[in-house]
């Protein structure tokens, strides 16, 4: 099983090991694509603030990531896993996992990055600020460039199940194709209240870590989106199917919850 995860806008502090190498990161047909994103970024945040302000959508009190990405060679890289903070990686506990649990964490997560295009938990990175809706000045929009990349470069690894994760500004980067499809499953998470249903962004990916911790807890290794929907509702979730899959749409679960707490 292949989990596409997106990052998360918080990031931890800069780690005090030594910087990035390119040369080592996951997924090594990125390497390229990769470099070229990061002295994009870099040559950005080295030059006008305002301008760097404007394409990476800082408010005043985030200028300080611009000098962050400007010094993105020299920092320090800490396994991607600790570097992302956000609601979707608390809930998901990399952290708390035991050892088997981890190591399935190791294998089967992918996280899409606007930066490194998508990285393992392992791969060393510096923390960084370049979400894949910036425009940068040099390539452009990053859904869009890295659409090439990752075309070449992850079907070799979506060798089975995949489920999806990703919000949408991610999944630009990269949609199954192929037979590919076929063995791909996105999730929806609906929060019912009073009868009626709704989408809930917060809980969504509160949710969405949730689902995934249970599974790499439990051991469960689904190899169709059938299986996955039986193996969360064995894990106690409120699963539904929305959409069967066909050969160009994903299968679609609903995951229904009713505490937000």
């Amino acid at each position: 099983m292949l989990v596409l995860l997106p990052p998360s806008e918080g990031k931890a502090a800069s780690g005090d090991g030594v910087p990035v190498a390119l040369d080592r990161l996951s997924l090594p047909g990125l390497t390229a694509a990769r470099g070229e994103v990061l002295d994009a970024l870099v040559g950005l945040c080295r030059g006008d603030e305002d301008a760097a302000a404007e394409v990476l959508g800082l408010s005043p009190g985030l200028r300080g990531e611009i000098a962050r990405n400007a010094g993105l060679p020299s920092a320090g890289a800490r396994p991607a896993g600790e570097v992302y903070t956000g609601v979707l990686f608390d809930n998901l506990g990399l952290a708390s996992l035991d050892e088997a649990a981890y190591g399935r964490a190791e294998r089967s997560l992918l996280v899409f990055s606007g930066l490194w295009g998508a990285v393992r938990i392992t791969d060393r990175i510096p923390p960084y600020r370049c979400s894949m809706g910036v425009k940068l000045p040099a390539l452009g929009a990053l859904g869009a460039y890295w659409r090439s990349a990752m075309a070449s470069v992850l079907p070799e690894v979506a060798d089975g199940l995949v489920l999806d994760l990703r919000s949408s500004a991610y999944a630009a980067a990269w949609k199954p194709a192929g037979e590919v499809v076929s063995r791909t499953a996105t999730v929806r998470v609906l929060q019912e209240r009073n009868g009626r249903r709704s989408v809930v962004s917060h809980f969504n990916k509160a949710t969405k870590g949730r689902l995934v911790r249970d599974l790499l807890v439990a051991g469960a290794e689904p190899k169709t989106p059938g299986e996955l929907m039986d193996a969360l509702l064995e894990l106690g979730h409120r699963v539904e199917l929305a959409a069967e899959g066909t050969a160009r749409k994903p299968w679609q679960l609903d995951v229904v919850v009713t505490d937000v707490h």
